[in-house]
């Protein structure tokens, strides 16, 4: 299995676009998303990742065949006074589940923008929450610390990359 990542250029903003319809139509099993009248669901922070620093756009790929995708943000902590990365998105097609694709596509994304990392979940989320908890134990070896944060409904995970 050929494991690929690589970010994504303005030129294929359409297929991250589409990729993001795919993902919202999944999270509506825990969140109350509706489509549009043209019948997309539409991620308004798309543009923003070729416009604003400190946002990373990636897409995976297994053996040439389009996997899934991460979205990785920057932001200033000022409760901590400092800048941290974060998962904004994460999307691993159903066709590539449980076959540690999502683990390979995190472990990149962390290791390309050492620091501090803050990736937090849904309440409602709970295989993410289990996914993202043995992914950051492993690849932190289990120096991370699990957090609540007042502006965020469900755990959050916090931990260095060197």
């Amino acid at each position: 299995m050929n494991f690929e990542i690589k970010e994504v250029p303005i030129e294929d903003k359409s297929v991250l676009r589409n990729l993001l319809e795919l993902y919202i139509y999944d999270f509506t099993e825990f969140g109350p998303y509706d489509v549009d009248s043209h019948g997309l669901y539409g991620y308004k922070y798309l543009d923003l990742y070729w416009t604003e620093e400190g946002r990373y756009p990636f897409i995976f790929s297994v053996d040439g065949k389009i996997a899934g995708f991460v979205l990785v943000r920057r932001e200033y902590l000022d409760e901590l006074g400092e800048y941290c990365y974060s998962i904004a998105e994460f999307f691993v097609m159903k066709k590539y589940r449980g076959l540690g694709i999502g683990k390979k596509a995190a472990f990149y994304v962390f290791r390309q923008f050492p620091g501090l990392w803050e990736v937090d979940e849904m309440e409602s989320n709970k295989p993410a929450q289990l996914f993202w908890r043995k992914v950051i134990n492993e690849f932190a070896h289990g120096e991370y610390e699990e957090i609540r944060k007042e502006n965020w409904n469900g755990p959050v995970q916090r931990f260095r990359s060197t």
